[in-house]
């Protein structure tokens, strides 16, 4: 979980900063894109299986839509704050610019923990969002997706909700949602193997391959199962995992010193990735605090949870063999541990650049809603690798030929783009 105290936004600002100055935007251009363009705020009522009704805070945020309709996941949390929101469209917006699709950025949100609610309860959630934001989103404005803690299915209530609003069908409203209702095939796998596509291509260009590499990951949820599932295929080996407790409200990382086996734990995990933590240590799985998986002595570290999780402190933990750095996460790394990893020359995949294969997707979803029209999932896939591969290579190339640190890379591509798209349009 994030440190008490810690604001995602104001790191995403500072972020930007750093940039700004490096491309030397102007003060209006900063202006604009430092702030998202709108924000909105609302109550939803719902109504429980008890008959009782409770009030859940919801939000939505659409940092810029210059280059296309804002886009962007819907979180249900209970500790989701709205600068959370804010942080994580602002990434978004650059997410989308990193890979070039024609997309802005977005985030949406409930404070609530689904754990504690019951599938109709879900539903009344989902659909009470919808009607409270139903003016300010939709396939020309604003398209949700999953995010923590929410599926399919809830992207279905959703889009049915949408539907029965403005009584007709418009599939291209929200992606993630079921195949053979609208859905993709290869979403579910697309940000865990993107991110995997990415670091096969930096470890290529260090001399390496994934075969042979051992790695930890943070997180257990779907981008880092189809990431261990990848890794793999390609045949390196994942020691650790570190997943939260639903039961303990703690976390824990699950380690075997000869590799994890990922069908194993899937059969122990609930559907949020939380491990039975009993039936893994019957499986002979060291269990150790959560915050151990940063400390292991491997050769590439995955954050794949929350935001904040390496940071001044935690930094110091990391062992010297590591080498990479692949950020799942959304703002995993602080700017304070930034410098300590730069110092140590550690490679970094920055986390917009790293996890974009989910937004790729979903605009390949999309896309085939819009048109009716579904593709393979070999075609998908390899459209996914095609793009992760292009955008990889155009942040490395900038790095190289500018000494600049991947993330200020990624960086300077992103906000260039839209920058330009702003401009364009006579914004600024």
């Amino acid at each position: 979980m994030a440190v008490k105290g810690f604001n995602p936004f104001e790191m995403a600002q500072k972020q930007f900063d750093t940039v700004a100055d490096l491309l030397e935007l102007d003060q209006p251009t900063r202006d604009l894109l430092r702030q998202p363009l709108r924000e909105y705020h609302f109550n939803i009522p719902v109504r429980m299986d008890d008959g009782s009704v409770r009030v859940f805070r919801g939000f939505r945020c659409q940092h810029n839509d210059a280059r296309g309709p804002c886009k962007g996941g819907i979180r249900f949390h209970p500790q989701e704050t709205i600068d959370t929101v804010r942080a994580l469209s602002m990434w978004m917006t650059w997410k989308c610019a990193v890979v070039d699709i024609p997309l802005g950025g977005g985030k949406g949100g409930v404070v609530c923990d689904p754990h504690d609610l019951s599938p109709r309860e879900q539903e009344r959630l989902c659909r009470g969002w919808v009607r409270a934001i139903a003016q300010d989103v939709g396939p020309l404005r604003d398209v949700p997706a999953p995010d923590v803690m929410t599926n399919p299915q809830h992207m279905l209530w959703m889009l049915d909700e949408f539907e029965a609003i403005y009584g007709a069908k418009y599939p291209g409203f929200i992606t993630g949602k079921p195949v053979g209702m609208g859905g993709s095939l290869g979403r579910t796998e697309a940000t865990g193997y993107g991110l995997v596509f990415t670091l096969r291509e930096a470890l290529r260009e260090m001399g390496n391959q994934c075969e042979n590499t051992v790695t930890a990951v943070q997180g257990f949820g779907n981008v880092a199962q189809y990431a261990i599932k990848l890794i793999g295929r390609f045949g390196g080996k994942v020691t650790c995992v570190s997943c939260w407790d639903q039961v303990d409200r703690t976390s824990y990382t699950y380690r075997k010193k000869t590799g994890i086996n990922l069908d194993e734990l899937l059969t122990i995990t609930d559907r949020f990735g939380g491990i039975d933590k009993a039936k893994a240590e019957a499986l002979e799985y060291e269990r150790l605090p959560g915050d151990a998986w940063i400390e292991q002595d491997v050769d590439i570290l995955i954050p794949a949870a929350l935001e904040n999780q390496i940071n001044a402190e935690t930094v110091k933990k990391i062992k010297p063999r590591v080498k990479i750095i692949a950020e799942g996460a959304n703002g995993p790394t602080t700017p304070e541990a930034d410098a300590v990893i730069k110092e140590r020359g550690i490679f970094v995949v920055p986390d917009f650049l790293a996890n974009a294969g989910g937004v790729t997707c979903s605009y390949f979803e999309q896309v085939q809603g819009n048109q009716n029209y579904f593709w393979p999932k070999e075609e998908v896939l390899n459209k996914l690798d095609e793009k992760m591969t292009a955008a990889f290579l155009a942040v490395s190339e900038l790095a190289r030929s500018k000494k600049l640190f991947m993330r200020d890379a990624a960086y300077v591509i992103a906000v260039s783009r839209v920058a330009n798209a702003c401009r364009d349009r006579g914004w600024v």
